[in-house]
């Protein structure tokens, strides 16, 4: 198949990766047939799900957690928030963690930060993924940025491409045998697509628009409406100074869910050295 080729402003040449394009273009399609399939149980269990997969995988699991260790829970524990962040169907830990320990070492460098604001808001919102560069997407290339979770070999397995689909498979057929198609289109296509833009709002909106309480090089900002959808993760100037604070939002009125989270795992003694 012919590779189409792209210059953004960069040292590199991008090609489109096709694989990519279609599995995306085919969940954003699937959720567009959610209204057909539509019920209360099912909206609640989308609504659940996003939360879940959202706040407690993504933002506690995968970024509070692995990528910042701005806490410490029990290994156990650990392991059952990436395989909830897995679920998010956002990539691996390894390919996540790796990912974000590079743009915060390289904010917003052309070459250098995987979804660089710089080349323009439909890049760091979904065009990073359209054409991926083989440094941030190839594993010999990306697991040395996450030596902590390369070491263990849970993480090595759920951050193999079919591993981590497959869990997603596991959760399709779970929810059919609950509550039918309905269940799918509404827990898993509407889910996905949600949660994908919520968090990529936080690579392109929150590097765009908003306030900033903190000097810094970059141009991360904190953005409200982006904090509501993405958990509190929009206080983005905010994290971006202090990346290893496990509280994002500062002000009494800078919501922070995945916060809420964080404290309730910490009244039952799951979460400790959280970092002040």
């Amino acid at each position: 198949m012919t590779q189409t080729v792209i210059n953004l402003e960069s040292k590199q040449k991008l090609a489109v990766s096709w694989t990519n394009v279609a599995f995306f273009s085919a969940f954003h399609i699937l959720a567009l047939f959610a209204p057909w399939f539509f019920s209360w149980k099912a909206l609640g269990v989308m609504v659940v799900l996003h939360w879940l997969t959202g706040s407690i995988g993504i933002c506690l699991g995968y970024h509070r957690l692995l990528t910042h260790r701005s806490l410490q829970v029990p290994q156990w524990l650990e392991y059952i928030l990436a395989t909830i962040g897995a679920l998010a169907l956002e990539g691996g830990p390894i390919f996540w963690v790796a990912g974000h320990r590079v743009h915060h070492a390289h904010t917003e460098d052309i070459d250098k930060d995987p979804y660089s604001a710089k080349k323009g808001f439909w890049w760091s919102h979904i065009l990073w993924l359209v054409y991926p560069q083989k440094q941030f997407f190839d594993y010999e290339s990306y697991n040395k940025y996450a030596p902590d979770l390369t070491r263990q070999a849970y993480y090595r397995w759920l951050d193999q491409k079919q591993n981590f689909i497959a869990l997603q498979v596991i959760l399709s057929l779970f929810l059919y045998a609950l509550g039918g198609w309905s269940f799918v289109f509404y827990g898993v296509f509407l889910r996905a697509v949600l949660l994908w833009h919520s968090t990529w709002l936080i690579n392109s909106a929150s590097h765009i628009w908003g306030y900033r309480t903190f000097p810094a090089d970059d141009n991360a900002r904190n953005l409200w409406w982006a904090a509501i959808l993405a958990y509190g993760e929009g206080w983005h100037n905010n994290h971006h100074a202090r990346p290893r604070v496990a509280k994002a939002g500062q002000k009494w009125w800078e919501i922070d869910m995945t916060w809420w989270a964080i404290q309730v795992l910490q009244t039952f003694g799951l979460a400790k050295k959280v970092v002040l």
